[in-house]
């Protein structure tokens, strides 16, 4: 199982560069952290943990090369994988909130991505908790990088602290500017998240798992082919669901609503996209035809992906 996961060819859509950071590439960005200490703080009950530890994580970043070198090992990373080509969601939001040069920051990682053979575009994300002026703020700069990378645009962070309605303006200004439309929802909080995601104009929901308990939600995902960006193991490390059993990709995919494998930010919940494959198959049953037809997703649901350039081929 494992060698075939190994070969196909995949997308990775559901992807955080902040959250992408290696124990090891923490140690190697602030020496004064062990690669123990990093383990630890990766390890949290709860989704206020984890985002305290994405937290503590990213105030290691100050300059656009540490950006860059992130994105460097992730991209090594990924085509080990075989992953053909990501879609990167970028913190923008956090680097402004910080005070730093995003423009620059984005300059290095389109400098560093042109170097790999991952085909990369990139998500412009604002934390949905800090506000409205700052989620147009951010749109904005993703509007103005609509032609050098970025694809769609984003918001995550809690939900409850900053439900999708406050938003609709800003979905509006990005979508009438070319941009794709990709919140999450429904990860915290129940399915009334995903149907006010829908009304944002969403085209991929993140994560939406909640949409399992609203049968009218999910028989409106499949008829509008929205598909689902499903994230297993940071479902489970963040104790959304209680249990991988419970976890409800199952039932999704059995009930036709289109999904897509995704890891999130691999590190912090240790996983790789491979091995969310790997769960998917040894954990529910995903038969080696369901697993291909989830890579194939990947693509089909993916905003850019050339495939004149790249043709899918099983690698063995």
């Amino acid at each position: 199982m494992r060698k075939f996961i190994e070969g196909l060819p995949k997308a990775e859509l559901h992807l955080h560069l902040e959250g992408s950071m290696e124990p090891s590439t923490l140690a190697e960005l602030d020496p004064s952290v062990s690669i123990e200490e990093a383990e630890r703080m990766y390890r949290y009950p709860d989704f206020a943990g984890f985002l305290a530890s994405y937290v503590w994580a990213v105030r290691k970043l100050t300059e656009p090369e540490q950006y860059a070198l992130i994105a460097r090992r992730l991209l090594e990373r990924l085509h080990l994988q075989n992953v053909l080509y990501a879609e990167i969601t970028l913190s923008a939001g956090v680097i402004l909130w910080r005070k730093q040069d995003l423009s620059a920051v984005y300059q290095a990682l389109r400098e560093e991505a042109a170097k790999s053979p991952v085909q990369v575009y990139w998500v412009f994300d604002s934390v949905r908790q800090f506000g409205v002026e700052l989620a147009q703020t951010v749109a904005e700069h993703a509007v103005a990088q609509a032609d050098n990378g970025v694809v769609a645009y984003g918001i995550g962070g809690d939900e409850e602290k900053g439900p999708a309605k406050w938003f609709n303006e800003v979905f509006a200004f990005t979508k009438r500017n070319r941009l794709r439309a990709v919140p999450h929802a429904g990860e915290t909080v129940g399915p009334q998240s995903v149907w006010d995601a829908l009304e944002l104009g969403a085209d991929r929901i993140g994560h939406g798992i909640t949409a399992s308990q609203d049968e009218a939600l999910i028989r409106h995902l499949r008829e509008a082919n929205i598909p689902l960006e499903i994230c297993i193991s940071s479902n489970v490390c963040t104790g959304v669901v209680p249990s991988l059993q419970d976890h409800p990709v199952r039932r999704l995919y059995d009930a036709g609503v289109p999904i897509i494998l995704n890891s999130d930010d691999p590190p912090m919940f240790q996983t790789t996209l491979n091995g969310e494959y790997e769960i998917a198959a040894r954990e529910f049953g995903f038969s080696d035809t369901e697993l291909r037809g989830l890579a194939e997703n990947s693509f089909r649901y993916a905003f850019r992906y050339n495939r004149t350039n790249q043709p899918l081929r099983y690698i063995p």
